[in-house]
């Protein structure tokens, strides 16, 4: 199966199996999902949405949220991975937003990975979901899937190296969906560990799956 050929099966395939695929973090606006996604990083996203609903209803505002000590936060995202310094970005990023940005979350590349706590998964996490555009969050996920189906060649071994090939690849008004798709199916199908390749509905397009059998 060539590479095209690849891509043209695993799009139809999510297409008819998983035709609205979105995040699973709890949000009800641009902050609350920045601030979701800083806090999932390398946490789960149940993890996050237990912790988000009190931290909220603190800090509904980035001027809230700025107004905040560290401590203040700390107490309300102590569960989740690296409590201490996400607390600290959390503040500091909310402030930013509310001298540089006028409370508002920019929708730029730059002026989001100018943020504190803020990288280019983040980023690209936020101006997909909340902006629509075609960019693609490579998280650990993103990255296993799309080597194991064979969308991404050897040599694509950083995230940012896979991410540059899905997008060179995918639809782009496919993009911000397929996202998901890679996400959610190595979250719950190909794990890391033991991927359920028998119950996987991608198997005869994987490369992975293939080459074991």
């Amino acid at each position: 199966m060539t590479r095209r050929e690849r891509y043209e099966a695993v799009i139809g395939y999510f297409s008819e199996a998983m035709p609205v695929a979105e995040t699973e973090l709890k949000y009800a606006n641009n902050y609350q999902l920045l601030v979701a996604v800083m806090l999932s990083a390398q946490c789960t996203d149940k993890r996050v949405n237990m912790v988000t609903p009190a931290l909220f209803e603190a800090y509904p505002t980035p001027v809230a949220m700025a107004t905040a000590t560290e401590e203040q936060v700390l107490a309300y995202v102590r569960s989740v991975s690296y409590p201490n310094s996400k607390a600290r970005h959390l503040v500091a990023t909310a402030r930013q937003l509310c001298e540089r940005f006028d409370g508002e979350v920019p929708q730029t590349l730059d002026e989001l990975t100018s943020l504190p706590g803020v990288g280019r998964k983040t980023a690209n996490v936020v101006m997909s979901v909340a902006f629509g555009q075609a960019r693609m969050a490579v998280d650990t996920h993103v990255f296993r899937v799309s080597h194991r189906l064979g969308l991404v060649g050897e040599r694509a071994r950083t995230p940012l190296a896979v991410e540059l090939e899905l997008v060179k690849h995918l639809p782009e008004d496919i993009i911000p969906r397929a996202h998901h798709w890679l996400i959610l199916h190595g979250r719950y199908v190909c794990k890391a560990l033991k991927p359920d390749c028998l119950a996987c509905g991608l198997k005869d397009a994987c490369a992975y799956y293939n080459k074991k059998s």
